[in-house]
């Protein structure tokens, strides 16, 4: 598609790149198939064909856009990874794909803990970095220069097929090292459903998605459909999160569709909103945790735009979802994707009724959509535990009102369950977000002698108030009013900021694991 179009529209926009440092890159569709054709070329003169593990951990640079078409174009297999792996991390990595080369970003610690993984990585073959010389890697631009201009695909056996792999994520579960996500050549069209008919892209606008390139939203939101969807890739590559610059960013680019993780726009709703000019603005939508509907309004409330959320995995693209001809439910994941076939079953596996809590499934008897896995990559054992008998089982916790809206409660190993209750997280942290001292909540589950688990809150603060028993007591009182009163949380402790994934999601396992250590008890 990015070659088609470079011929018929070769001038359209494709790719606008920003930094920090006052630094801009538009790339056309002409100019992203002339560097990828030449990155091809280049990667085939070391030796990457068809089947070849290259890993890319290159934040947001814009060699990362450049670098995957190519990897494509060979029908390489691209594993993104973020630029926090340490040399653990990158030496388990290496060996559980057989990685053949890494181009690497120059930021940061990573060339060392790369440089570091090396001896212990058999199968690398080569090291190439973004940005400076370094003694012992290719350098990326220098490679680029004497490669050759112009691309010829393959034919026969050296020509990509639907069902080779295309893509492999490692995602990290609550147990266990991280599993290799497997997706295929038919990946990309299953984002057609994502840019279109949940970013709402424009053709003619500039979509930007935050995400760094190392997490599977990247996919989502900075590449695959939104280019089939003929609409600008907006990157902004940032040294840090900052509210305000990036506000100032979407203003002055003139950003059309935007999405971000509720985490983001629970800093966008405490600045002063009206300092933007967001004319451009058209469609926002929301995704990576639950929504809490105090977010969605205070957003509604400032800028006129509703929220519009969706629900899907590393596994999947988006499975259940508010789309562009649907009106949202605050808190709600939306409806089905149409293109697979989801329910909630209970623990027998029977379905679910409305409003009965049950675990989200897909059922692949009729066909495997476009878009679903392929499978955990070497791993038969944990692909059958999560797929088989023609279900793929989510692991997430759910309930389905009467008009055919899903309304997430939380992980199976998230729910808590004290003195005979089922409680979900998501309620509860819905609850407190409606406070106005809280910033940001997770609640997770205490052991407790008598009442199994109970009920704990871990909470940031907005700016302007001060952790005090008081305030523990109001926030208390709060979640009472707010929801049934056996849900408040018996515990609540204040931090300065939440442990988080590269995605921004919260890691309610390290919460549980520094529960557990530190043998809480209820106050």
């Amino acid at each position: 598609m990015v070659d088609r179009l470079a011929v018929e529209k070769p001038d359209k926009r494709a790719l606008l790149w920003v930094n920090d440092h006052d630094e801009e890159r538009l790339f056309t569709f002409k100019e992203i198939k002339d560097f990828s054709d030449r990155a091809a070329n280049m990667l085939s003169s070391l030796g990457i064909k068809k089947g070849d593990k290259v890993m890319l951990i290159l934040k947001r640079h814009y060699e990362f856009w450049i670098s995957v078409i190519a990897l494509h174009k060979i029908g390489a297999i691209a594993i993104p990874a973020t630029h926090l792996l340490t040399k653990k991390d990158i030496v388990y990595r290496n060996n559980a794909a057989d990685v053949k080369m890494i181009i690497a970003t120059s930021d940061d610690d990573l060339k060392k803990h790369v440089e570091a993984a090396e001896s212990e990585s058999p199968t690398l073959e080569h090291k190439m970095i973004v940005g400076e010389q370094r003694k012992g890697w290719l350098n990326y631009w220098d490679e680029m220069e004497k490669a050759e201009a112009g691309w010829t695909r393959p034919c026969g056996k050296d020509a990509t097929q639907n069902e080779d792999i295309m893509l492999l994520y490692f995602t990290s579960g609550t147990t266990g090292m991280p599993k290799m996500v497997a997706q295929n050549y038919l990946y990309p069209l299953g984002h057609i459903v994502t840019a279109v008919y949940w970013h709402n892209a424009d053709p003619e606008g500039i979509h930007l998605t935050i995400a760094d390139t190392g997490w599977a939203k990247s996919a989502w939101g900075k590449l695959y459909g939104q280019w089939l969807a003929e609409t600008c890739v907006f990157v902004y590559d940032m040294d840090r999160f900052d509210p305000d610059k990036m506000l100032r960013k979407i203003a002055d680019c003139k950003v059309t569709t935007f999405c971000a993780p509720p985490t983001m726009y629970r800093y966008f709703i405490k600045e002063d909103l009206t300092k933007y000019d967001l004319s451009a603005l058209k469609y926002v939508t929301i995704a990576g945790e639950p929504l809490n509907p105090e977010v969605f309004y205070q957003f509604k409330d400032a800028t006129g735009m509703k929220l519009m959320e969706i629900y899907g995995q590393t596994e999947m693209v988006v499975t259940v979802g508010n789309f562009i001809w649907m009106e949202p439910r605050p808190g709600s994941m939306g409806k089905p994707n149409p293109c697979f076939d989801v329910d909630i079953i209970n623990e027998v596996g029977e379905p679910c009724d409305s409003g009965e809590t049950g675990e989200i499934v897909v059922r692949t008897d009729k066909g495997v959509p476009e878009g679903m896995f392929m499978g955990y990559y070497r791993d038969e054992e944990r692909t059958k535990q999560t797929w088989s008998n023609n279900i793929y089982h989510t692991g997430d916790v759910a309930w389905r009102d009467e008009d055919g809206y899903y309304w997430y409660v939380g992980r199976t190993d998230d729910v808590i369950k004290s003195s005979g209750y089922r409680i979900g997280p998501f309620e509860v942290e819905s609850a407190l977000m409606e406070h106005p001292a809280v910033l940001e909540t997770a609640i997770t589950g205490v052991p407790h002698e008598d009442r199994g688990q109970i009920v704990k809150a871990t909470v940031v603060l907005a700016k302007g108030y001060e952790p005090t028993e008081e305030l523990k007591k109001q926030l208390q009182d709060h979640v009472k009013k707010t929801t049934a009163p056996y849900k408040y949380p018996r515990i609540v402790e204040f931090v300065k900021e939440m442990p988080k994934t590269i995605s921004g999601k919260i890691r309610r396992v390290e919460l549980r694991e520094q529960d557990a250590k530190r043998n809480l008890k209820e106050t």
